[in-house]
């Protein structure tokens, strides 16, 4: 019975998505094309609160009001999606509509209620950072660690949900092994995120840190950095792939998806490169643009 009625109310990211990667902006766009119009109710402004999980964010005052006069003059254009709670319900999407709605002085919102787990409202806050904000290398690497850890994932089915390599994924979570003095040289913007990404491979900590130290003092560039790495003294690296062969494409395809941070797939004398939505896209060119 139980099963049943969570089906009814609603159906989880994975059955949304099925295999393809989790895209935070359709989340929104394949619930309410999945819903009917008789399935949109009315909730009170006065009793929606944010989604916990999701870190407090600023609005822009003036696009808030621009968007308030709009609704004022032609309501609501599209329902918010929320969560009933013990008090009230928690928005999963549409927290911009809700606040321009207060501010044009409606007492109501369209919405459509829908049966999220707490696991996935914290997916779904989670995956807003990811894809829509700027976050740096080591929140980045923090937020796949919450959704490891959260959804009892792999690194391997956490890369297939958001359409990244497994190597991005296990490279961005090896940050979060570095020293706290090498931590605050990236945050600081002293070493970059490829210069960090090679000193976590790095198994003695104390090497880590001189090396890192001496990136800094001798403005140190990151092939460098990686002719350094593969002396005896530090840990050996991976090989490159010199002779291409058909056998050969899968590696081919964990350097390129290393090197994107997303999946690559080598087929039919084609490189396809997979993209979550326009954001991921220009993330991608930007470093393609880097390297010319």
């Amino acid at each position: 019975m139980e099963t049943s009625k969570r089906r009814a109310l609603g159906r989880g990211l994975e059955e949304l998505f099925h295999n393809e990667p989790i895209d935070y902006d359709k989340i929104e766009e394949k619930i309410i094309t999945d819903t009917p119009k008789e399935a949109i109710t009315e909730l009170k402004l006065s009793e929606l609160r944010s989604n916990p999980y999701q870190p407090r964010q600023t609005f822009d005052e003036e696009a808030l009001q621009e968007l308030a006069n709009s609704i004022k003059e032609h309501g609501v254009f599209q329902p918010i999606i929320a969560k009933k709670s013990i008090k009230g319900y928690e928005i999963i999407a549409g927290e911009r509509r809700v606040k321009a709605s207060l501010l044009a002085g409606l007492e109501t919102i369209p919405a459509i209620v829908r049966d999220f787990s707490d696991e996935e409202m914290m997916e779904i806050a989670l995956l807003e950072n990811l894809q829509r904000e700027n976050l740096s290398s080591l929140e980045e690497a923090t937020a796949y660690r919450k959704l490891i850890e959260t959804l009892n994932l792999t690194q391997d089915q956490l890369a297939k949900r958001l359409g990244k390599s497994r190597s991005h994924i296990t490279n961005m979570l090896g940050l979060l092994t570095l020293p706290e003095e090498v931590k605050d040289l990236l945050v600081d913007n002293k070493i970059s995120m490829s210069h960090a990404r090679v000193l976590s491979k790095i198994e003695d900590k104390d090497k880590v840190v001189a090396l890192a130290n001496r990136i800094v003092r001798e403005n140190l560039n990151v092939r460098k950095i990686e002719e350094l790495a593969t002396q005896e003294e530090y840990e050996k690296k991976k090989p490159n792939v010199r002779h291409i062969t058909h056998n050969a494409y899968r590696e081919v395809e964990e350097m390129l998806g290393d090197k994107l941070g997303t999946k690559v797939k080598i087929k039919n004398n084609k490189i396809e490169i997979t993209f979550v939505n326009a954001n991921d896209l220009n993330r991608i060119l930007e470093i393609m643009e880097m390297d010319r």
